[in-house]
């Protein structure tokens, strides 16, 4: 092969990473990307999808994997209590666990895989949902080239919630190609364009570190926010429809212990990062939920941030990420400052034709400090 025919290859050959929107609507068009019904402008993301529910739901006796060679629908009978019709609206009760079809299904090419997350919103709500595929040893992940149904296992765990077909709670972004950004490349990547701002010094090790803040950023005092148990329905496609104080307590430096915020086991809280976060426009993050190195606690459930998140050209400089945090087992003292989740970057395989926080994209988050879900009615 000449020079010349290697670099044309080259050049026409797609680039690895993770896809932006406008290779998704590609997918859509290519038969990739399957759905029940017509996909609406609104569920696509600079970097994924937005996945509906379906009409059937689950209410079953534990969380499974089918595993290899197994369907969904195989292990159903012999875990399901009841079957659950979502037309027509459903509450899906605190602390109980569903299984429930989703609209889209996947007809993936061989090298494209998927990994799925609760969007934003769900976890500001204390809901754990995750993915499952047929043939799945693990959770939330989408084997490259895999063909078929998808579904949600849901299980709200503070407050009761009314679903419907067409919710959205999990996002689902695609990868061409393996997953990785060494260290190097994110120390990198923060000596050009500062991907975290306002700490003292930027640990960058599996991921680049993000620490709490417990210092109020207003005279009011206010820290951080603690649900209120036995709190009402909270109805999922209705966005500035619940009064905060029904469902939330406010928490001030008077809540502060020897320094720091005793988080209580079967307590939910929202917290805030220290730093403030900046997604550039040709990567996209992750968020770990959970790290046992850093303490016996659960940080974050939505963990997608999209290229164009806190940039500077957005006025979004000092952005911050909203942190949802449950204590496990055990009482645990949080103290300001420290170390509680980390941030792994990944590049795209191109820059999406829509940022997250660009005029019209209709991103709820942009610019946030401490800040509820979109459901409530905030000031």
């Amino acid at each position: 092969m000449t020079a010349d025919r290697a670099m044309a290859a080259s050049e026409a050959a797609p680039s690895n990473g993770i896809l932006p929107v406008q290779e998704i609507r590609t997918a859509i068009a290519n038969g990739a990307i399957i759905s029940d019904a017509p996909l609406t402008a609104a569920q696509m993301q600079p970097a994924s999808i937005d996945l509906r529910l379906g009409r059937r739901a689950w209410r079953v006796q534990s969380s499974f994997l089918p595993g290899p060679e197994t369907r969904v629908v195989d292990k159903l009978p012999r875990l399901a209590m009841h079957e659950i019709d979502l037309e027509g609206g459903a509450v899906l009760e605190r602390g109980c666990l569903y299984i429930v079809e989703l609209q889209e299904s996947l007809a993936l090419p061989a090298e494209i895989s998927a990994m799925a997350n609760p969007k934003s919103s769900t976890g500001r709500l204390d809901i754990f949902t995750r993915l499952i595929t047929d043939g799945a040893s693990e959770f939330e992940a989408v084997a490259a080239g895999y063909q078929g149904p998808l579904y949600a296992e849901i299980s709200p765990r503070t407050f009761s919630v009314l679903v419907r077909p067409g919710s959205c709670l999990s996002q689902l972004r695609f990868r061409r190609g393996p997953s990785s950004m060494s260290d190097a490349a994110m120390i990198r990547l923060q000596q050009d364009v500062g991907l975290v701002r306002g700490a003292s010094a930027v640990d960058i090790r599996d991921g680049v570190a993000l620490s709490v803040n417990l210092t109020p950023a207003d005279e009011d005092g206010i820290i951080g926010w603690r649900a209120r148990k036995h709190a009402g329905l909270v109805d999922i496609d209705a966005p500035a429809s619940c009064a905060v104080g029904d469902y939330w307590e406010r928490l001030t430096t008077t809540d502060l212990v020897a320094g720091g915020l005793v988080l209580h086991p079967d307590e939910f809280y929202i917290l805030a990062s220290r730093e403030f976060v900046t997604v550039p426009n040709d990567h996209a993050a992750e968020m770990r939920a959970y790290d046992t190195r850093v303490g016996e606690f659960r940080a974050h459930y939505a963990g997608f941030f999209d290229p164009g998140f806190g940039m500077a050209e957005f006025d979004a400089a000092s952005t911050r990420a909203v942190l949802e945090v449950r204590s496990h087992d055990v009482p645990f003292l949080i103290e300001d400052g420290q170390t509680v989740c980390r941030l792994v970057y990944e590049p795209m395989s191109a820059i999406p034709d829509a940022l997250y926080g660009a005029s019209g994209s209709g991103s709820n988050y942009q610019s946030q400090g401490l800040r509820l879900g979109k459901h409530f009615i905030q000031d």
